[in-house]
C-alpha cells in the first residue's frame, strides 16, 4: 500500500511528527483553558486536533464555520453533533425548555438525527443560547467536551453579531474545552488579539508551521521503495526543494513517485515525471482559476512562481501589490511563512509552463 497519505485526515502510520504541537495541544486541554491554531489551509491542523483528541479519548464535536449558513443553521449543527454523541432519548428531556423548538426527524442513511429551525424574527440568539446550554448540560466535570470550530474567521461573515453572541455564553460555561482553528492569520488576529474584539486574548495561541526539514526528510526516505541510498537521497531532496516542505503538497507528490516508481517503473527522473503528471490531471482546472484572475493577481502569482518577490517587484505599484497579495491570502492562492509563496506548488509549475 502507498504509505503516503494526503487529501483527507492524516491519521496512525500516516502522521508524522507533531511531537512537540501534540504534547502541547493535550496539556493545553487537560487544563480549563481554549485553544487558537492557525496555520495555512492544509497544513495539517486537522490531522493534529484529530491525533489529539484520539489520544485523549474525550467526547468531542467539530463545526466547519465555512458550512454555516446562518445563526439557526449553526444551531442545527450542534445539536446534529450531540445526538451523534448521545442518544436522543437521553438528551430528548433537557430540550423541553427551548424557546424555539426544532424540526427532528430520523435518517436513515446516516443513522442520525436531522435537525433544523425555521428562521424566526428575534429569536434566532435565543435559539443559539439553548443550543449552546446544551453542550454545557451534556457534559461533566471529569469528561469536559471539546468543541472544535474550524474555520472560526468566517464568524463574522455569518452574522456580524455572532461573534458578541457565542462570546456571552461561552463565558458562563466552565465544563467545555474549546478549539479555534483558522486559516486565515490576519483574520483571526482580529478576532483573537483586536482589544475591542469579544474574543480578545479568549484562548492560548498556537501557529502552525511547517513540519521541520530533517524530520520531513526522515520520515519520506523511509518509506520510498527498496533503492540505493544515494538515489534515494537524491529523490527526498527533489520533493522537499519543489514543495518547499508545505506537509499536504509533500505527500501528494510522494505519494505520486511512489507510485511511479512502483507501478510505472519509472527509475530515471521520477520527480520531474511524477510533478509533470500531477500539473497535468490538475490543468483544467488551473487554467479555470487562472482565467478568472485579474492581470495584477496573475502576474504577482507569476513572480512567486519565478521565487520572486512581488513587493520589491516594480513593474506593479506597491500599493497594487498589497492589494492583490491581500486578496489572493484571502483566497488561499499564496501564503505567508517567512515570505510569501505559491499556496500549490503544482500551480507555480503550470504557470510558468503555461
Amino acid at each position: 500500500m502507498n504509505p503516503f497519505k494526503f487529501g483527507t485526515i492524516v491519521e496512525d502510520e500516516f502522521f508524522t511528527d507533531r511531537v512537540n504541537e501534540l504534547e502541547q495541544i493535550k496539556q493545553m486541554l487537560d487544563s480549563e483553558n481554549h485553544l487558537v491554531l492557525i496555520s495555512p489551509r492544509r497544513f495539517g491542523k486537522s490531522s493534529l486536533v484529530a491525533k489529539a483528541l484520539q489520544q485523549i479519548g474525550r467526547p468531542s464535536i467539530t463545526i466547519d464555520f465555512m458550512k454555516v449558513l446562518n445563526v439557526e443553521d449553526l444551531a442545527a449543527q450542534i445539536l446534529r453533533q450531540v445526538f451523534r454523541l448521545h442518544k436522543f432519548e437521553k438528551v430528548k428531556h433537557f430540550m423541553k425548555h427551548f424557546r424555539v423548538v426544532p424540526t427532528l426527524s430520523y435518517n436513515p442513511l446516516t443513522d442520525g438525527m436531522d435537525v433544523s429551525f425555521v428562521p424566526s424574527v428575534g429569536k434566532a440568539s435565543a435559539i443559539l443560547e439553548d443550543s449552546m446550554d446544551l453542550l454545557e448540560t451534556v457534559s461533566s466535570a471529569k469528561n469536559r467536551l471539546i468543541v472544535v470550530f474550524d474555520e472560526f474567521q468566517e464568524v463574522n461573515s455569518i452574522d456580524k453579531n455572532l461573534a458578541k453572541q457565542l462570546r456571552a455564553i461561552m463565558q458562563r460555561q466552565k465544563m467545555l474545552n474549546y478549539i479555534f482553528m483558522g486559516s486565515q492569520e490576519s483574520m483571526m488576529e482580529e478576532i483573537f488579539e483586536k482589544k475591542k474584539s469579544p474574543f480578545f486574548h479568549f484562548g492560548e495561541r498556537m501557529n502552525l508551521k511547517k513540519i521541520p526539514y530533517e524530520d520531513f526528510y526522515a520520515y519520506i526516505e523511509s518509506r520510498l521503495p527498496k533503492m540505493p541510498a544515494a538515489q534515494k537521497a537524491t529523490i527526498t531532496e527533489e520533493i522537499l526543494k519543489f514543495t518547499n516542505v508545505h506537509p499536504y503538497y509533500t505527500q501528494q507528490l510522494a505519494s505520486a513517485v511512489y507510485n511511479a516508481i512502483t507501478y510505472g517503473k519509472i527509475t530515471e527522473n521520477v520527480v520531474a515525471y511524477a510533478v509533470k503528471r500531477q500539473v497535468e490531471e490538475h490543468s483544467l482546472d488551473y487554467e479555470r482559476l487562472w482565467t478568472n484572475m485579474n492581470r495584477t493577481d496573475r502576474k504577482v502569482l507569476l513572480t512567486l512562481a519565478n521565487k520572486g518577490n512581488p513587493i520589491t517587484d516594480r513593474s506593479v505599484p506597491t500599493s497594487t501589490s498589497f492589494s492583490s497579495i491581500k486578496r489572493l491570502l484571502k483566497q488561499g492562492y499564496i501564503i505567508k511563512t517567512t515570505g510569501y509563496e505559491l499556496e500549490d506548488p503544482f500551480f507555480g509549475e503550470w504557470i510558468l509552463g503555461s
